[in-house]
């Protein structure tokens, strides 16, 4: 790194903040909803293919609205965005808990509002504000800090939902998510954008079709974005079915708990690594390397003998690898296409990583109805994780140098 100050400016820092006040709100009650189904299961009559599948409409429509969240904060702010995402979370939350919530409302308000609020709340938007304040040589590792502490939420929450699940039952917990939500909203309006970049895009005449169209023809660029969807399926098989299948492997269910706060533990490790890691050594190996690996500790877990010590294993090494993947990820998309437009063009990235995480939610819950296991979604999730350690190799971290391609075209 060079010898520029790694925060900036005070601005710089306050957003750096708030953002990853931001992410350990959204993704901290996100990770918990898990838990609930055994809940759903006795009180709403929920099988786990429907759970499977309002858990996965919720991370379809968390990338469906990822584009249109990141233009608004291209074009208006992050606090905006984000505030109206808040809202939305905050709207599923309460109908879920005192509204219709069986059928196609409980999809509703699981899947597509808490969806929606999930799109300018989790990852993809507080990681683009923050990258639009820090230059090249120390992104990686401002965004790594914001995707560490979303793993602090996720290493807090599975713990003291349980409690309050176990203590007070699901509408209470309910109740304290949506007093979480409610003080995001207000930390939500410390998000800023930076002067220089609000110079920079006057500078850059480039509008936000051109900038699409760019992306989408650049092959680098879809290489990652089809490794980003290996990502997904991932994460979601893993947050929404590892309590069911704890419990078909004939382990007690605080074990359940215990992997998802694991994941939160070594997460915070893994991405701090990951966005340091991304200034020394080249991104796209680095990414090839997670995802080869998260292979290796999925086979692990289901191949050796079912165990407490062994699942605690898995929790700890695929935490590690959990959301690593997220600052080269980012970092690649910023390095080669600029900032101006970087909340857009992730949006589009992480909106294959939900289309992988709506089919590994769905799937995951329909494979257990129909064969009574989660063994051919494990089996599917070895073979994608060598996809995506292949896919990233061929992509060209090279700044696209828009002057002479402009030259070219006259």
């Amino acid at each position: 790194m060079s010898s520029e100050k790694f925060i900036p400016n005070k601005s710089a820092l306050i957003t750096l903040i708030a953002a990853s006040l931001v992410v350990i709100i959204s993704l901290g009650i996100r990770q918990t909803f898990g838990l609930f189904f055994f809940d759903f299961e006795v009180d709403l009559g929920c099988t786990q293919t429907e759970f499977g599948f309002a858990m996965g409409i919720q991370l379809f429509f968390w990338g469906l609205l990822g584009p249109i969240f990141g233009i608004i904060t291209d074009k208006f702010s992050g606090r905006v965005a984000v505030f109206i995402g808040f809202l939305f979370y905050l709207a599923g939350i309460y109908f879920l808990n005192y509204g219709p919530n069986t059928g196609f409302w409980f999809t509703f308000d699981l899947g597509i509002l808490i969806g929606i609020g999930l799109a300018a709340t989790a990852i993809s938007i507080p990681v683009s504000i923050v990258a639009k304040h820090f230059p090249l040589n120390s992104r990686t590792i401002a965004t790594g800090i914001v995707t560490a502490a979303g793993s602090f939420g996720y290493f807090v929450s599975p713990m003291y939902t349980r409690f309050t699940l176990l203590e007070f039952g699901w509408n209470t917990t309910l109740v304290i998510f949506g007093c979480m939500i409610l003080a995001g909203l207000v930390i939500s309006l410390f998000l800023s954008t930076p002067m220089a970049e609000l110079k920079q895009n006057t500078e850059n005449n480039q509008t936000a079709t051109e900038a699409i169209k760019e992306a989408f023809s650049n092959k680098s660029f879809n290489y990652l974005t089809l490794g980003f969807f290996v990502c997904g399926w991932h994460i979601a098989l893993v947050a929404t079915h590892i309590p069911m299948h704890i419990r078909d492997s004939g382990l007690e269910d605080w074990t359940a708990t215990a992997i998802l706060a694991l994941i939160g533990l070594f997460n915070v490790f893994g991405t701090l690594s990951s966005g340091y890691l991304s200034t020394r050594v080249s991104k796209k190996k680095l990414l090839s390397a997670i995802y080869l690996l998260r292979g290796v500790s999925i086979m692990y877990f289901i191949l050796m003998p079912s165990s407490v010590i062994n699942a605690l294993i898995f929790g700890a090494t695929f935490g590690f690898l959990w959301l690593s993947t997220v600052p080269p990820t980012n970092g690649i998309v910023g390095h080669i296409f600029g900032t101006k437009y970087i909340s857009l063009l992730y949006g589009f990235v992480f909106l294959s990583h939900q289309i992988g995480s709506f089919l590994g939610a769905y799937l995951g819950g329909l494979f257990h109805d129909q064969y009574g296991s989660l063994d051919y979604a494990w089996y599917i999730s070895v073979a994608l994780s060598l996809f995506a350690g292949l896919i990233h190799l061929p992509i060209k971290e090279k700044a696209i140098d828009r002057q002479q391609l402009a030259t070219s075209e006259i």
